[in-house]
């Protein structure tokens, strides 16, 4: 009689297990780490960093942010390089007014930028003299103190508002506080009369739209200029706000070096960090 086979021997067709691979092991953890980068970044939360001064008091140049991207729905804007993996637009919602956005810019829809919503879909928008009419009726705005901030390689400002304090070149903007009928306030600069952008005709913002100003309401391309790439943006479609500006998580002056780490401290705006909307 014919041996049994040997329960302990392995089997002729299994197969042999695969041998460990540590490049193999990296390339899956990379694949993961890069998914839930896009996950995070695309539709939780996701950094910005502000690179003009269109949202001076708020905002300065070299102001690292977080923005929300829940608050306004999800479009391909949405998306790391606006991917065309969400069609139209799921779960939409409206901003509210006084919201600061960041939005890919009409018309070329590239560039990411950011603003202040001032105008929903039906409301009229017009600016007189410098003051924004909302829905036929004036925005209050009060002169408050002069707003101040050190030229640094990152900012600097016109000779006829810096002054000399302590051996610093000093800049004193206008400033001005504006109160929405919500009640919601915030401040805005107003360097003098500009003819074009402190008196326009009275806009109707459309459906699905927003009409959108920078708080430094003189060296602003906003929605008080036609559509033109690199300039005015128009009206904005609500499909292209990206998410809702929450908090500063960084700043800085723009004197760091990378060279010199200790100077990485010393260029940091330490006030700035964690100060929310």
């Amino acid at each position: 009689m014919a041996d049994s086979a040997d329960p302990a021997a392995p089997s002729a067709s299994a197969k042999p297990a695969k041998p460990h691979s540590e490049a193999r092991d990296t390339a899956w953890f990379v694949v993961k780490l890069v998914l839930i980068v896009f996950i995070i970044r695309s539709f939780i939360i996701s950094p910005f960093v502000i690179p003009s001064g269109s949202m001076l008091p708020r905002l300065l140049i070299g102001d690292y942010i977080f923005i929300t991207k829940w608050n306004y729905g999800y479009s391909k804007y949405s998306l790391p390089f606006s991917m065309p993996l969400i069609p139209g637009r799921i779960l939409p919602g409206t901003p509210k007014r006084g919201d600061v956005v960041v939005f890919k810019a009409p018309p070329a829809n590239k560039e990411d930028w950011i603003k202040r919503v001032i105008g929903l879909p039906g409301d009229t928008v017009q600016v007189r003299n410098g003051q924004v009419i909302l829905n036929g009726k004036p925005i209050p705005k009060v002169r408050i103190a002069d707003f101040t901030l050190p030229v640094t390689p990152n900012f600097s400002c016109e000779p006829v508002f810096q002054r000399i304090e302590n051996g610093k070149t000093i800049c004193h903007y206008p400033q001005y506080r504006e109160t929405l009928p919500s009640g919601y306030s915030y401040k805005v600069l107003d360097l003098g009369n500009q003819p074009i952008a402190d008196d326009t005709q009275v806009y109707t913002v459309p459906a699905g739209h927003v009409f959108l100003m920078g708080d430094n309401r003189d060296n602003s391309e906003d929605s008080r200029f036609p559509q033109v790439e690199g300039e005015g943006i128009g009206f904005v479609p609500i499909k292209n706000l990206e998410g809702k500006a929450v908090v500063n998580f960084w700043s800085t002056d723009g004197t760091a070096s990378w060279v010199l780490p200790w100077t990485w401290f010393s260029a940091t705006r330490w006030n700035r960090i964690g100060e929310g909307f």
